[in-house]
């Protein structure tokens, strides 16, 4: 997983809406090295049938932080089975177009070399929640 100079991540994604994985979500890896530094986009993957994206690149060494971004709202869009349930059982009308109130989630962490993050989403069409897994 690490070496005792570079981090490590991995993801996965819960659809609580439908107490599902979450498949087929794009994710992308950037990282920097400082608070001030820019970002480097290091590539990216997909989530597979159990949620899950086994495949992130590694880490540069000399991270610092590391920001993962998923591409949600292809997601609902393809799934709108459980955006029409979600819905159903909100008081409040519909006031959005697309398949997710949230389109993107930006997850950005501080990581120490030699740790390993991972980084579940529960996911649903009006919120989501992250945590430092293990």
């Amino acid at each position: 997983m690490s070496t005792g100079t570079t981090a490590s991540v991995s993801t996965h994604i819960l659809d609580t809406s439908i107490g599902r994985p979450a498949e087929g979500v794009a994710i992308s890896l950037s990282a920097r090295s400082g608070s001030g530094a820019e970002w480097v986009a290091l590539g990216g993957s997909a989530t597979d049938a159990d949620g899950r994206c086994k495949d992130l690149p590694a880490l540069p060494e000399g991270t610092t932080h590391v920001r993962l971004d998923f591409e949600t709202e292809a997601y609902f869009t393809r799934s709108t089975k459980p955006v029409k349930q979600a819905e159903a059982q909100q008081d409040a009308p519909r006031v959005r177009d697309s398949g997710a109130f949230f389109p993107e989630v930006a997850i950005t962490f501080a990581v120490v070399p030699g740790e390993h993050y991972h980084v579940p989403l529960l996911l649903n069409p009006f919120g989501y929640s992250v945590y430092r897994g293990s």
